[in-house]
């Protein structure tokens, strides 16, 4: 369930912020409106008076755990990208403020979440373990102790030679 949060006085916005948000240019990774949770909070910044009473700043919540939108491994590793936007819950929590419009603000935070699962759906790929050759221990060996041999001849001369 969509749940707004807080007030914009600009006319329809709401509507006007649906029906851009559930446009055919909506991202591919991102979850259903009924699984994502959303509050409006003050942000200070340029915009003179307006952005004092209006609340444009956006805080996007998404239970990882919760949602069928995704699979349990690609959860897991949402959670692990996430860092410290997700609590011990698994609820991860997008903040976006740096536009003037609570629109502008609600469109990156859902592009922003959206991302960040298409990172976690990608796998990534183990490393194959790989020993060094023979001879590239050899050569490994054999510069060392030529650099060894370089610094002994740095120094004070001995006084038997």
């Amino acid at each position: 369930m969509l749940r707004v949060i807080g007030r914009d006085h600009t006319p329809g916005c709401y509507h006007k912020a649906m029906s851009v948000l559930s446009g055919t240019d909506r991202p591919r990774y991102l979850p259903p409106e009924t699984e994502l949770d959303e509050k409006f909070t003050l942000a200070g910044g340029p915009g003179g008076q307006h952005v004092n009473k209006t609340e444009t700043a956006v805080q996007l919540k998404f239970a990882v755990w919760e949602s069928d939108f995704i699979s349990g491994p690609v959860k897991a590793r949402l959670i692990k990208l996430a860092g410290s936007r997700a609590d011990a819950d698994g609820v991860v929590t997008i903040e976006a403020r740096s536009h003037r419009s609570q629109l502008r603000n609600r469109e990156e935070a859902r592009e922003r979440l959206a991302e960040l699962i298409e990172k976690a759906h990608y796998q990534p790929r183990k490393r194959i373990a790989t020993r060094p050759s023979r001879s590239a221990k050899k050569k490994r060996l054999k510069a060392k102790r030529h650099r060894g041999d370089i610094k002994q001849k740095r120094g004070k001369p001995d006084m038997d030679d």
